[in-house]
């Protein structure tokens, strides 16, 4: 992956782009909370022949933290300025966890440039079904992130899954952190509380692709369905895996996403 940083309007963006072999549009990638570009290697690895953009949003990983709050529409405005400096009028978005609302964000604001959709581990917002209250209440904080044996001791209760009995995932997301601040996660935590999709979930027009783990403590599977409802052209793909199932099923969450991508 070629790592550059990009000044947007102020705003210096870290930015990560795995070069493709296909004619299609990019893939954008809008990572979950505190994850910094590197978390999606994985991922981005096992996605062969598609070229992938990912950035580190304000406080996250090497880009810095602003000075205010922000939202996701925001985000999506930023988003399209990174788009208009590296030159793409059309993309196809994937947003996975906290990054799904940005992806949703970013479909309905920008809706001409992206041209396909997919929404994994995510949810339509404030007025989601709520998961595990201990797991969310894990995730209140950056703990996780900054101390491994946390990560290692309580990982499978947070995101279910392959890291309930396999430490060995455990250890290889942990070697992709890149920390930034306190202040960055809870800038995220922040931005997109009270943010809801509902009221406009129905004019989303993208054909989408919708991926839920069977076994995510975040995120329960009705989520899927309320997604997969709401908006007019989505199907719903579910993956024997938890939360983080883009990384500890990359094989099968990549060909499933490229067969929806071609």
């Amino acid at each position: 992956m070629q790592i550059s940083t990009h000044d947007l309007g102020g705003q210096t963006v870290r930015v990560g782009i795995r070069p493709g072999e296909t004619d299609g549009p990019p893939l954008l990638l809008f990572n979950g909370i505190g994850a910094n570009i590197e978390l999606m290697q994985p991922f981005v690895d096992a996605l062969e022949g598609h070229a992938t953009i990912v950035f580190d949003v304000p406080g996250v990983g090497g880009s810095p933290a602003p000075w205010l709050p922000y939202r996701p529409s925001s985000l999506a405005i930023l988003s399209a300025r990174l788009l208009d400096r590296l030159g793409y009028d059309q993309v196809d978005v994937l947003g996975v966890s906290w990054g799904g609302a940005l992806a949703q964000q970013f479909a309905f604001a920008h809706a001409k440039r992206c041209r396909r959709l997919i929404l994994a581990a995510t949810s339509p917002g404030h007025l989601m079904v709520p998961g595990k209250l201990s797991a969310m209440l894990k995730m209140a904080t950056p703990r996780r992130y900054k101390d491994p044996d946390y990560m290692r001791q309580f990982a499978g209760e947070i995101y279910g899954g392959a890291l309930r009995d396999a430490p060995d995932h455990v250890g290889a997301h942990l070697r992709h952190v890149r920390w930034s601040s306190d202040y960055g996660y809870y800038l995220q935590l922040f931005a997109c509380f009270g943010w809801s999709s509902l009221p406009w979930l129905p004019f989303l027009r993208q054909p989408t692709l919708v991926m839920v783990g069977d076994d995510d403590p975040l995120v329960p599977v009705a989520n899927g369905h309320i997604l997969t409802r709401l908006i007019p052209d989505a199907r719903l793909v579910r993956i024997d895996d938890g939360h983080l199932f883009l990384l500890t099923s990359a094989e099968q969450s990549a060909r499933i996403v490229s067969e929806f991508l071609n």
